[in-house]
């Protein structure tokens, strides 16, 4: 190789190292710039994956791409949007009426008439309170949740933001969704088999999160909040939505919810209600995520609950609400890249030419 050749192979190299930096640059900016919007872009892109039927079947009738695009936003904004906004006015007023019920000292009040009622247990209450002024402290607990409650109100600007990017990206996801997918394709550094082998498994991964996780939570927070107003426990909208919420937590997630309600129930002197609410808890509401999420996501479910459970709270601690979504997605693509990859190294290597050999 003449000294040429060597200083154009150098060149060419640093030019290679230079365009890998320069991309790579662009990518992490491009990672910083869609940031503050994840949420929005997480579940525009859960959506469009769940209503891929549906939606298939409404472009079947109607040809216009656009206009078809348009007429499922308009049927999502009717069909979801709103129900949503009438239920987080309840939210929100039955939490006005909790955090009021605290600034009154009803908390500091049940736990005094409690402990009277109870005598066994009346000295060690005792000198608990006597360390810790009862109605002071839920005051104070009062004042810091209404604070960051109406703390929470005053952002509804950044989630409107998000709304609005959903339902954006969310129309261009419908109406252009062959694009997108092709753009994905080309982008994945690996043959066509192989990216769509990712692909699959990636849009497995959403469904099962998205659409199996939020149907299961939505039940069991149905569920735990009919049993809630049944049995008489204030707040019972607050606290079936707290159920659906934990409920996307694998395994235990709504006992965190109908487990203390029912010890009240039963440190209320209603141990008959506490009773009928841990049967219905742990036989009904707890126990339909062993039972509905495999009949919901059916060979979809690829993933153990463990990786499943680890890859939620982690992926809400690094994103937020997002992390839903975006947790156990980042977990699939790791996975599949390593199946990509093990795929690689144990395939036989083709063999040479005769006139190589």
């Amino acid at each position: 190789m003449t000294q040429q050749d060597q200083t154009i192979r150098s060149r060419s190299r640093w030019q290679m190292w230079a365009f890998f930096l320069l991309t790579l640059t662009a990518i992490v900016l491009c990672a910083f710039i869609v940031q503050p919007f994840l949420a929005g872009i997480a579940f525009a892109v859960t959506i469009a994956v769940c209503t891929q039927h549906p939606y298939r079947w409404l472009a079947a009738r109607i040809r216009n791409r656009t206009l078809c695009a348009s007429v499922a936003l308009m049927v999502l904004l009717f069909v979801g949007i709103v129900p949503m906004v009438i239920i987080g006015l309840k939210l929100i007023s039955q939490a006005a009426s909790l955090i009021t019920a605290l600034q009154n000292g009803a908390a500091g009040d049940w736990i005094l008439t409690f402990a009277g009622r109870h005598p066994v247990f009346a000295d060690r209450l005792q000198e608990l309170i006597n360390l810790v002024d009862v109605n002071t402290t839920t005051h104070s607990a009062a004042v810091w949740s209404a604070s960051h409650f109406f703390g929470f109100i005053g952002s509804s600007t950044s989630l409107v933001v998000q709304v609005v990017v959903m339902l954006f990206l969310l129309f261009f996801l419908w109406r252009d969704q062959q694009i997108a997918i092709r753009v994905l394709r080309m982008l994945l550094p690996m043959n066509e088999s192989e990216a769509d082998t990712v692909l699959h498994r990636l849009h497995d991964t959403i469904f099962a999160t998205g659409f199996g996780r939020l149907v299961l939570a939505a039940t069991q927070g149905i569920l735990g909040g009919l049993a809630y107003w049944l049995l008489g426990v204030p707040g019972a909208v607050f606290w079936g939505f707290l159920t659906a919420l934990t409920g996307l937590i694998p395994g235990f997630g709504a006992l965190l919810i109908w487990g203390p309600i029912a010890l009240y129930l039963g440190l209320s002197d209603h141990w008959i209600k506490a009773a009928i609410l841990v049967i219905w808890g742990g036989g009904c509401v707890s126990l339909i995520d062993n039972i509905l999420y495999p009949l919901v996501v059916g060979s979809r479910l690829r993933s153990h609950t463990a990786i499943i459970f680890l890859s939620i709270l982690g992926g809400v601690s690094l994103f937020g609400v997002s992390g839903i979504i975006l947790g156990p997605l980042i977990f699939s693509l790791a996975d599949s890249l390593i199946a990509v990859w093990r795929s690689q190294l144990t395939a036989p290597s083709a063999p040479l030419p005769a006139d190589q050999a």
